[in-house]
């Protein structure tokens, strides 16, 4: 028998100073501490990786009671888009070859049928083709040697669920997919150590990130929780990405290296994500200001625009032209930098003051981006798509329509909790950010005054601590955004982890370390940190659950078994993937919004929640070659907060129908002669559409 529980989860919706050599120390003493010290990093970095891979592996599983569930549970738990993704890694594993399956997913039909769609170039699914060619070879291998790749047993559950079978090792799929993801989030906590060490100049200022993380984990990531949301696979490799910048940052060298690897994470971290371009842009919204300040020499300022311009246009290539690569902020923005740069010295010759010069450069950037990106949505043809950024100003002006409180009404793109501040503050983080915060704007602000006083441009001791300034510009960067839409603490939280660091930076707080013992302070803050941080952490290790949905199940067997494989469904978008990834039917509409065709079909199918006619919505569905609609009695009447039930965003959308009943209480009633019902449960009932 599984145990029983209920599942709980919230959404958390300067160069190190070189030790000087001793009076007798040999010289070959002294080469090899830093040899041991990169190994003493290295060490450091594998354990705390393992360690957070093994927490994410403990928190899934005792989350969702995975490995006793059987392959159909496995696959409802993908909820959401979380279940679109996993079925295009589930139609290339199953395909005759990988060849194949990779076809069939750049021409797919399943999706918003009848159209034939590329699903790589229009949802990002590099990781999905990746992980599929990964499982691949792995059960070629071991098929090969004859070995085992996974074991079965028949599982016993409550009634009235019948007994199934449940799989559990690398052999199966769903196993083999989320393992994948949590080892790469394992690693990403060990480059979080390296990180903070780096940045600090101390493996302690590592420690202190990696603690910091784990006392706010529940803040930090949800990839516990959401294994196949891109986040997961494309998070890690922008703290990667800020690494390197910040070692670019930091360091005078010519080397190539830095600068190669910062492009192919800069393509890595928007492989995956929709969304990564705009935080991109926030990144070079934070840079543009330290180069016209003087933080930033404008040869090396030069080669990270450079970059930066050939990671979009190797994104753009490798997403087949999917031309919200080059509609984006961050591309108007890396064009309006570089027209900055070529004019440069011509704006300086106006004979302005250095602050106007500074002004000038700022506001034409600011005005120049904004424009040349709407400019560029209309020439290619992508205005009606939704941006993160149409998300953003959606929030700031308080704009409203169907598409922005579809979106804006899920908890994960709600404002901030006003709860958040406080759990950083009892774990201590928020107080010690900001106060490191402060001292680097009380040092920039007299650096800058410093300069404007002598009318000197370029200033040595600026360039020495421009990663400084970077860190909390981005600081405040992610501030804002993690305000207007809580989904994006997963940047906020980390960074501030990261900054946390500094607070071992004697750089920083040499004067404080002059007068108390180094270890005592930092000690006695990660004393108090681990107060609130540990029981933070044994409420996450304290959720014990199963994942079961007998309702859902239900439905999808029914469908599977009574429905000709041809039949084409509708309904709202959660429930479509689950039907797409676990019966191959058809689907019209499914959860990823952005495209603005999709928009307009998901509007239709959402019209049996409005005050539309009957006829008129039938009408509509039968244009979309619909054969059966799914009615979900919950949409009905769910309110998630004031102005978010389907009849409060359709009365929106539709005020000229707001006085009619609503036609889901009507084909509750009696869905004939316009529909039929044909099946019905306690929360699903599918509809043919006559």
């Amino acid at each position: 028998m599984r145990k029983q529980g209920v599942s709980s989860k919230p959404l958390q919706s300067s160069r190190p100073s070189q030790p000087k050599r001793r009076r007798g120390a040999s010289p070959g003493r002294k080469l090899q501490a830093p040899w041991f010290s990169s190994r003493t990093t290295l060490g450091i970095a594998v354990f705390v990786a393992i360690l957070h891979w093994l927490h994410l592996v403990t928190l899934f599983e005792n989350d969702r009671h995975f490995s006793h569930l059987s392959s159909l549970e496995r696959e409802m738990s993908f909820r959401t888009e979380m279940g679109l993704y996993y079925s295009y890694f589930k139609t290339i594993i199953e395909a005759p070859s990988f060849l194949e399956g990779l076809w069939m997913i750049m021409n797919d039909r399943l999706t918003e049928y009848p159209l034939v769609i590329n699903t790589v170039k229009r949802f990002h699914l590099y990781p999905e083709v990746v992980i599929a060619s990964w499982y691949r070879t792995f059960m070629g291998i071991m098929n090969l040697f004859g070995l085992e790749t996974k074991t079965c047993w028949n599982v016993t559950r409550i009634e009235p669920l019948n007994e199934v079978q449940s799989c559990e090792g690398l052999g199966d799929p769903a196993c083999f997919y989320v393992g994948v993801i949590f080892i790469l989030n394992g690693l990403m906590m060990g480059l979080f150590f390296m990180y903070g060490a780096y940045l600090s100049g101390t493996q302690l200022g590592g420690l202190i990130t990696v603690l910091c993380f784990f006392f706010n984990h529940g803040e930090a990531t949800r990839v516990m929780w959401t294994p196949p949301l891109r986040e997961s696979f494309s998070y890690p490799f922008l703290v990667l990405q800020m690494y390197i910048l910040t070692l670019i940052l930091r360091t005078s060298s010519n080397d190539r290296r830095p600068f190669i690897a910062l492009c192919l994470s800069n393509v890595a971290f928007m492989l995956p994500w929709q969304f990564a371009q705009f935080i991109l842009f926030t990144q070079i919204a934070s840079l543009f200001p330290m180069y016209v300040v003087g933080y930033i020499k404008p040869s090396k300022f030069r080669k990270i625009i450079y970059v930066n311009m050939i990671s979009v246009i190797l994104s753009f290539i490798l997403m087949f032209g999917n031309l919200m690569c080059l509609s984006s902020y961050y591309s108007s923005s890396l064009l309006m930098t570089w027209a900055i740069i070529l004019k440069r010295n011509k704006i300086k010759k106006l004979g302005v003051s250095e602050l106007n010069f500074w002004l000038i450069q700022g506001s034409a950037w600011w005005c120049g981006t904004i424009i040349l990106k709407f400019l560029t949505s209309k020439i290619l043809g992508v205005s009606d798509h939704i941006h993160l950024s149409d998300l953003i100003a959606a929030r700031i002006l308080r704009y409203t329509d169907f598409d922005t409180l579809i979106y804006t009404c899920a908890p994960e793109f709600d404002f901030m909790e006003k709860a958040t501040p406080l759990r950083y503050t009892k774990t201590l983080l928020l107080p010690v950010v900001m106060v490191i915060t402060c001292l680097i704007f009380k040092k920039t602000i007299r650096d800058i005054s410093c300069v404007l006083a002598t009318n000197t441009y370029l200033r040595k001791k600026l360039l020495e601590h421009g990663e400084l300034a970077f860190h909390t510009l981005q600081l405040l960067a992610f501030t804002a955004l993690a305000i207007l839409i809580m989904r994006l603490k997963l940047f906020l939280t980390p960074h501030m982890c990261v900054m946390a660091s500094l607070i071992c930076s004697r750089r920083l707080f040499g004067w404080l370390f002059r007068r108390v013992r180094f270890e005592n302070v930092i000690f006695g803050i990660l004393t108090v940190m681990s107060i609130q941080g540990y029981a933070n952490l044994h409420n996450q290790w304290s959720i014990i659950g199963e994942f079961n949905n007998l309702p859902q199940e239900e439905l999808l067997q029914w469908i599977k078994y009574n429905t000709t494989p041809g039949a084409v469904f509708a309904g709202a978008m959660p429930t479509m993937a689950s039907v797409k990834l676990s019966t191959l039917h058809p689907i019209v509409n499914h959860p990823l919004y952005e495209d603005a065709d999709l928009r307009a079909r998901t509007k239709i199918v959402y019209s049996t929640y409005s005050r539309k006619s009957a006829k008129e919505v039938r009408d509509k569905l039968l244009e979309l070659h619909v054969n059966y609609c799914v009615l979900e009695e919950a949409w009905c009447v769910v309110r998630t907060k004031p102005g978010c039930s389907m009849l409060e965003i359709w009365d929106v959308e539709d005020p000229s129908n707001a006085a009619n009943p609503p036609l889901c209480s009507v084909l509750l009633k009696d869905a004939r002669p316009y529909f039929t019902t044909v099946f019905q449960n306690s929360v699903y009932r599918v509809l043919k559409v006559n």
